[in-house]
């Protein structure tokens, strides 16, 4: 970021102003503003070549790791095969060595063909497609101009991308609501075409020209409709991603936003036009004569020049830019005010509440009442874990909340990777939506096991290999009778969670089967198992060395029995000790990783309170508390996924509070006055640090009452 400017991360390019179809609920053509009649219908080669420098100038002065550029229009298709190559490599050439570039083409799919396809094959361009439903949902609307239908030629194109050649180029599909369509027959004819992702979009309105209610309907009928897919969403048990759904379900456990609709995310989308003039986000079409209009263009100004436009800023406010109504109101962070068009009015500019405010509000209660989603769920014991009275409850709550943060990551990374450029993420990626959609169960391990967020988080840090997928992948479905090729390293294959495959004068990579895990090279992980305890002694995991300390290699049979003997003689003392710590702990931890040296208590551990990593003690007491600590440290940075409990540029109170919260139960395994004095003194400092949140404070409270 330069001064108060947020960097943009995504361009919407016009590379055709034109369409093919005559849709009456477009924002382009039927609202506000008019600006696209006197624009050239093409983009000039002078107006790519001005927006790719822009784009690489930017993406390198703020050492951006990816940008995301959309292919729009009108109908970008209208430029044509050979034009359309030509952006794209103008484009990555630009880029090339800068950053990553996300390439996306939106589109009404009606001409795509395979030398389309071919081309977009070429720079991996991820194609977004225009379809409101069934054919008489889609046909109200998107037809041509003498009121021809283009719902088939839009099936037969999605069929083209369902093809194994294409199918990693699809991106998903984008749906306009019109509450007369059957929202059933809706979802089932979309998710029928097997997308990727669904996006449904509230039909562009302001409180000037409000979105039309029929009048049989209740007062919330975007709500009602938008349930009644959830519901039938839900009990298909989630087959793909909707995106309404996931932000309001992340938004409500304290996660990110997913959509620039909803949230109090900083808006960083730019528009260029075909004549090269930027322009805010599209949506502002609909307000006014001029909406989006920033008096800008690529051949005289830079991107941060167009960032700190005060029309960006004002998208860019979070909370503090909404009016006085949303920000009292209990549900902004997940509506985060809705669409920054939809709350127009000509009196008062954008300093309303969106024209679908009590839509939004009966959507994100509903949703929250029928699966729990909010904050309160996901901290939910939240008092009993900061009072360590935690039966377990809590703690698998918070296991539900962690996995669904890893899975928001591995998204993240998803996304980021969709280049081409890796063929064997590629094909474990493609493998892993496959199960997304077919076996969900079968991936609940591969997210909760405690070492993926590793991995995940090192490879968005560029210091892991992406071709861990594959182990994983491998891990959780080759029960289930597959085939997977993994990678080998250092003479063996790694399947997290369940061992490792000796493969000797093999390198690169090998397909395993179920059978290789019946082999003499199989070795699998040990486990340490004892009335409710079930842990793993995880001595292989490639990425399990996140403690601080060196860990331990494979052990002999003679090093585990002492490690097994050891853990569960401090395990006792915790039972004995700390009934309810042991009860939280037997319901969180599922991996015990021997470490040479004990692990460095100023770090979280990289596997969160599912992970704990202890250097070997005879003394069981010593065990008990290291395992304690890092449990309760774990803990702690999983609440910290989903609620703020101090500012985070606040280093000390983050400190102390991990320190004390770990001191206030390992105590009572070591019971000396001036250890109790010592976490009585920290606790007290604890209560008077000024960067606690409300949260903060009570979770403060709560270690003082087992005091």
């Amino acid at each position: 970021m330069i001064g108060s400017c947020v960097p943009l991360r995504q361009l919407v390019l016009k590379v055709h102003s034109r369409c093919d179809l005559a849709c009456d609920h477009c924002y382009v053509y039927e609202h506000a503003d008019q600006s696209w009649s006197s624009r050239p219908k093409q983009i000039s080669a002078e107006t790519i070549s001005w927006t790719a420098l822009r784009l690489a100038e930017h993406a390198k002065t703020h050492q951006l790791a990816s940008v995301q550029v959309i292919l729009h229009g009108g109908e970008p298709l209208l430029a044509g095969p050979h034009r359309l190559r030509a952006i794209c490599e103008e484009l990555a050439t630009a880029l090339r060595g800068v950053c990553d570039l996300d390439l996306r083409i939106h589109t009404n799919a009606v001409r795509l063909n395979p030398r389309h396809l071919d081309v977009f094959a070429e720079f991996d361009v991820r194609v977004g497609i225009s379809l409101d439903g069934d054919r008489a949902a889609n046909d109200r609307h998107r037809v041509f101009a003498g009121g021809r239908s283009s719902y088939d030629q839009v099936l037969d194109a999605i069929a083209l991308l369902n093809e194994v050649r294409y199918r990693r180029l699809y991106a998903g599909i984008l749906c306009t609501i019109d509450v007369r369509n059957d929202p059933i027959a809706v979802y089932d004819a979309l998710a029928e075409l097997r997308p990727p992702r669904i996006d449904f979009l509230l039909p562009h309105s302001t409180w000037n020209s409000p979105p039309p209610r029929p009048s049989h309907t209740t007062a919330t009928p975007y709500a009602d409709w938008l349930l009644a897919v959830h519901d039938r969403w839900s009990a298909q048990g989630h087959p793909m991603p909707v995106r309404i759904f996931d932000s309001i379900l992340s938004t409500l456990s304290g996660g990110p936003s997913l959509t620039e609709a909803m949230g109090l995310e900083s808006a960083d989308v730019v528009v260029v036009e075909t004549d090269g003039t930027y322009e805010q986000a599209d949506s502002l079409k609909t307000a006014y004569e001029g909406g989006p209009v920033t008096g800008m263009d690529v051949f005289r100004h830079t991107l941060d020049e167009v960032a700190c436009h005060p029309g960006l800023r004002a998208r860019q406010l979070g909370l503090a830019g909404l009016c006085d109504s949303c920000r009292a109101c209990p549900v902004v962070r997940s509506c985060g005010g809705g669409l920054f068009a939809h709350r127009y009015r000509d009196e008062t500019g954008f300093d309303n509440p969106s024209v679908f405010c009590a839509d939004l509000m009966q959507l994100i209660h509903s949703i929250d009442a029928r699966t729990g989603a909010s904050g309160n769920r996901a901290i939910q014991g939240f008092d009993a874990l900061a009072d360590g009275t935690d039966d377990g409850t809590a703690a698998r709550i918070l296991t539900e909340a962690r996995r669904g943060v890893t899975q928001v990551l591995l998204s993240d990374l998803g996304e980021e990777l969709r280049n081409g450029t890796d063929r064997l993420w590629d094909a474990s990626w493609e493998m892993f939506e496959e199960l997304w959609t077919r076996d969900r169960d079968l991936l609940e391990p591969l997210l909760s096991h405690p070492y993926t967020r590793t991995w995940v988080m090192r490879c968005l840090d560029r210091t892991a290999s992406p071709d861990h997928l594959a182990s994983l992948v491998a891990a959780a479905s080759l029960a289930s009778g597959a085939r997977v090729e993994v990678p080998v390293r250092n003479g063996f294959v790694h399947l997290p969670g369940a061992g490792r495959l000796g493969v000797p004068a093999v390198e690169g990579t090998v397909t395993v089967t179920v059978d290789h895990l019946r082999g003499p090279h199989w070795e699998p992980l040990r486990r340490v198992r004892d009335q409710g305890l079930d842990v793993a002694l995880d001595d292989l995991d490639p990425h399990r060395d996140c403690f601080g300390a060196p860990v331990l290699s494979r052990l002999d049979d003679e090093e585990t029995e002492r490690w097994r003997l050891g853990i569960l003689g401090s395990w006792e003392l915790i039972r004995k000790a700390l009934p309810a710590v042991a009860d939280s702990m037997e319901a969180g931890v599922r991996v015990i990783t021997p470490l040479a040296a004990p692990a460095d208590s100023r770090l979280t551990p990289g596997g969160g309170f599912g992970a704990l990593g202890v250097g070997f003690s005879h003394d069981p007491v010593r065990l008990a508390v290291d395992l304690v600590h890092g449990f309760r440290i774990g803990i702690l940075d999983a609440l910290l996924d989903v609620c703020d409990l101090y500012e985070e540029a606040d280093v000390h109170t983050g400190a102390l509070l991990s320190d004390t919260y770990a001191r206030a139960a390992t105590d009572a395994l070591r019971p000396k006055p001036v250890d109790s004095r010592r976490t009585r003194e920290q606790w007290e400092e604890l209560s008077a640090a000024a960067s606690l949140t409300a949260l903060g404070q009570r979770f403060v409270a709560g270690i003082g009452h087992s005091l």
